[in-house]
């Protein structure tokens, strides 16, 4: 088991996780309950951390949470033009038309 991502921001880290299992790498996630402790531990103590159960798969899991979002920007119903890696525009809450996800 190996740590591959922490953060104050369980959102992040739950993200990475998503990431992760969606390409089929099995994780676990410590010290998520720990972020309501902040200002009573040191503050390393308070990251949700990300692991990976099985090492031969660090550096595939590295590869994919650095992988930098890539294609071209989207124009939404609305016409907001948005960036490639959004699936939903925030303007208007309306969903990518071209059937891409994110």
């Amino acid at each position: 088991m190996k740590r591959v991502f922490s953060s104050f921001n369980q959102t992040a880290v739950y993200h990475a996780r998503n990431l992760l299992e969606n390409a089929g790498i099995e994780t676990l996630v410590k010290n998520a309950v720990l972020s309501s402790a902040m200002g009573e531990l040191p503050p390393a103590e308070c990251q949700a951390e990300l692991w990976v159960l099985d090492e031969a798969d660090y550096g595939r899991a590295e590869e994919i949470l650095c992988r930098p979002v890539t294609g071209k920007d989207w124009t939404c119903v609305c016409g907001e033009t948005l960036g490639a890696q959004f699936s939903q525009c925030w303007r208007c809450a309306a969903f990518r038309s071209d059937g891409r996800a994110a």
